[in-house]
């Protein structure tokens, strides 16, 4: 782990690290952490959330651009535990080869995991992938700068 951060991070602990907050924050709990290595974080879908409110009859489903936003976060929680980036913010710079593999929702627990390609200084990249039970959702490699707060 790194300095000042027990497992499992819940939703305060992650705050102290996101600059994100309700309704933006998508990620509920962080559940296992190797630094400059992995990540995994868990996000609730609740039928709550605004974006599945007004379906016009279809079963709601998250949104694919949520999902992917959910991965990014678990991602930038990684990035952003180090003490030396803690001032800093992650900037999306690509996603590549994602893919959306299964509907996600309400009721589900998704699963995120990130892992670390590559990691600079200054940039970086993370391979995705989110499940849902024993199935892949989504899965694809963002890459992110950091930039100042």
């Amino acid at each position: 782990m790194t300095e000042g951060l027990t497992l499992p991070l819940d939703n305060a602990a992650i705050e102290r690290i996101l600059p994100h907050r309700y309704p933006f924050l998508l990620v509920d709990r962080i559940t296992e952490f190797e630094l400059d290595k992995r990540i995994v974080g868990i996000k609730n879908v609740s039928l709550n959330e605004r974006y599945l409110a007004d379906r016009r009859g279809r079963a709601p489903v998250l949104p694919p651009t949520i999902l992917t936003e959910a991965v990014a976060q678990v991602g930038a929680i990684l990035i952003l535990a180090k003490p030396e980036n803690r001032q800093k913010l992650p900037f999306f710079t690509g996603i590549e080869r994602v893919r959306y593999l299964r509907p996600v929702h309400p009721g589900d627990v998704v699963v995120i995991e990130a892992e670390v390609v590559r990691l600079r200084s200054r940039m970086g990249r993370l391979k995705g992938f989110a499940r849902v039970g024993d199935d892949i959702v989504i899965d694809g490699t963002m890459t992110f700068a950091l930039g100042p707060r």
